[in-house]
């Protein structure tokens, strides 16, 4: 269990990026939920120990994230949000090098942790491929493969996914899955769909301060028989977002489909919708704009 309590940061410049923030996060996938901006990266690096709180706790078992910076890091996996490589080194020899550096140092011992994070990343057969040749997705995939060595117990990827096509995101997404049934996994993202398909558990979080917290399927009930969708003309967005509570909206077929929340029935061609975890997302902002 990683548990954070009353975890605070300011920068030098003024910008408060977190504000009191708690939050307990089990085993399993974890998904972190907010715009650009809303204090994803900083409450992330602070956890992976690269970056100093101004107040607040933040524990792993036994272990003081916080104070015990050496013995985090001997059981964290962490893929930030810019990856960078050494392009003219192969896949496996820059692995070996990150195994050395994670305390791996039996040369037989080391083959066998590189060949079989390879392996599991799809990646063993471009094993030889410089790096600076991958694609996106392939750079992604070595990322976790190095998060992964000396098998750590806290895993932290930040927006693993942006820029991937679909098929290479729905292959990391499979196996950032399979890696989190036994370890705690955090996914920061401000991508909605990664988290509704992934995680057991997860928080919304914007201008540094936690808005909500829970199980995706669980916050989503709250929302049954409260959105609203219509299709209409560019010109009658304004109008609505005046009189009705419009939380979310996009183009589809030459029109903009808008979802409004409301606790009653609504008619004017409004239909009533399932709500999904977007919803759920786009309201709770929606809620925090208008306090």
């Amino acid at each position: 269990m990683l548990r954070i309590h009353d975890l605070s940061k300011t920068y030098p410049n003024g910008i408060q990026a977190l504000r009191n923030v708690s939050l307990d996060i089990p085993n399993g996938m974890f998904g972190l939920i907010g715009p650009n901006g809303a204090g994803k990266s900083t409450l992330m690096r602070t956890i992976a120990t690269l970056q100093e709180a101004d107040e607040g706790s933040v524990t792993f078992d036994a272990i003081d994230v916080l104070k015990q910076k050496e013995e985090v890091r001997k059981i964290l996996g962490y893929l930030p949000q810019d990856f960078g490589v050494y392009p003219k080194v192969s896949a496996e020899a820059m692995l070996d090098h990150f195994a050395v550096l994670k305390g791996i140092t039996v040369a037989r011992q080391r083959r066998e942790v590189v060949d079989r994070l390879l392996r599991m990343t799809n990646l063993h057969e471009l094993r030889k491929r410089n790096l600076g040749t991958f694609s996106g997705g392939m750079k992604q995939r070595f990322g976790i493969a190095q998060a992964l060595l000396g098998d750590p117990r806290l895993i932290i990827v930040d927006e693993p996914t942006a820029g991937l096509d679909p098929e290479e995101r729905n292959r990391f997404l499979n196996l950032l899955g399979e890696i989190g049934e036994n370890v705690v996994v955090i996914l920061s993202t401000h991508i909605v769909a990664d988290v509704a398909e992934l995680c057991s558990s997860m928080a919304i979080i914007s201008e540094g301060r936690l808005l909500l917290a829970g199980d995706p399927r669980t916050v989503t009930e709250g929302l049954r028989g409260r959105i609203w969708q219509k299709a209409i003309d560019k010109g009658e967005v304004e109008a609505h977002r005046r009189e009705f509570a419009v939380i979310s909206s996009r183009w589809a077929t030459g029109r903009v489909v808008i979802h409004v929340l409301s606790d009653e029935p609504l008619d004017r061609g409004f239909l009533p919708v399932e709500a999904d975890l977007q919803d759920v997302y786009f309201s709770t902002l929606k809620l925090q704009q208008a306090a």
